[in-house]
């Protein structure tokens, strides 16, 4: 099982705050009140993961916005971004490309192309195409979304960075390892920088640059960022953590990659009974590292042992 890399959309609270600070600080009419009330009420439902309330409740502010402020309004986008946001997690992906699009052109139109909300949308565009793997849609719009934010926002922000994350992911898919690994490490310094070297984004990035190396064969370059994201991981997240689990089975695939089965077949065990304790013995991710840890068996000579191992991540994999 390798490790299986992580997008990130701006999330809706940190839209909310970018975007109500400028609104706030000039609009304190109160024909607000209601609009505001209710983005209060959506954003405090998506927090909490209630997403088809609060898709209810964002279509209501936008209503409100559009009867109250015009169909042209900043507000307007607001709210189109954020119930873009509900359905994105609903799976409505053309509802929020539509929405996407329309709240794109209200942003360039009210406040010009090189505003951070424009950044925002753009960026919320391209991983929603990433997503579907129209990777031709999504990389002129990250690029246009980065070159914005390190204007706007400096070359250091954790926007930038996040962009960053998100091109090099882009450029992996597609086999662009040469493409990838600067804007992994452009990212990771920026993350570190701004976030701390403990952060969980930090480790994430350390994590998925390793695995860049590790898929052209470069283990002397993934194995210490392998072990440093394993370290920073149990010191944040505690040993029996999901993020630890995941480190451990990767640094097994590289040295099981290298022949180096000793050091491979317990770094599999610790990771199987974490995710065995975490998630169930049926979980599928105890199917791949109980395939990974058979494929151990097998180069070590243990034919049986490794069968047993097969068999049962077959079980698994048939009860899905």
């Amino acid at each position: 099982m390798k490790k299986t890399f992580k997008m990130y959309y701006f999330p809706y609270s940190k839209i909310m705050l970018m975007i109500f600070l400028s609104i706030f600080l000039t609009c304190t009419c109160a024909k607000e009140d209601p609009w505001k009330r209710l983005n209060e009420q959506a954003a405090s439902l998506y927090q909490q993961g209630h997403y088809a309330e609060g898709a209810k409740v964002a279509e209501e502010a936008l209503g409100v916005a559009e009867r109250t402020f015009g169909p042209d309004h900043p507000n307007v986008a607001t709210s189109l971004d954020n119930l873009a946001n509900f359905y994105r997690v609903q799976g409505k992906y053309a509802e929020v490309e539509r929405l996407y699009k329309r709240s794109l052109t209200i942003w360039e139109k009210a406040i010009g192309p090189d505003h951070p909300n424009v950044a925002t949308t753009l960026y919320n565009l391209a991983l929603l195409y990433y997503s579907q793997g129209k990777d031709t849609e999504a990389e002129p719009l990250y690029k246009r979304s980065l070159k914005i934010a390190e204007k706007a926002l400096g070359p250091d922000h954790p926007n930038v960075a996040t962009t960053l994350y998100n091109l090099a992911l882009l450029y992996y898919s597609q086999g662009k390892y040469a493409e990838a690994e600067p804007f992994f490490k452009q990212s990771l310094a920026i993350f570190e920088k701004t976030l701390g070297h403990y952060h969980p984004q930090v480790t994430m990035t350390l994590n998925n640059l390793a695995l860049l190396y590790f898929s052209q064969g470069k283990y002397a370059e993934a194995e210490p960022l392998y072990k440093q994201s394993l370290r920073r991981r149990e010191t944040v997240l505690g040993i029996d953590h999901l993020d630890v689990a995941e480190s451990l089975n990767n640094l097994g695939e590289l040295y099981r990659n290298q022949g180096k089965y000793a050091e491979a077949e317990p770094l599999y065990k610790r990771s199987l009974k974490i995710w065995e304790k975490a998630l169930g013995p049926e979980h599928p991710n105890v199917a791949a590292v109980l395939e990974n840890m058979a494929k151990c068996c097998r180069e070590m000579g243990k034919k049986d042992e490794a069968e047993k191992l097969v068999a049962r991540a077959k079980k698994i994999r048939n009860k899905r």
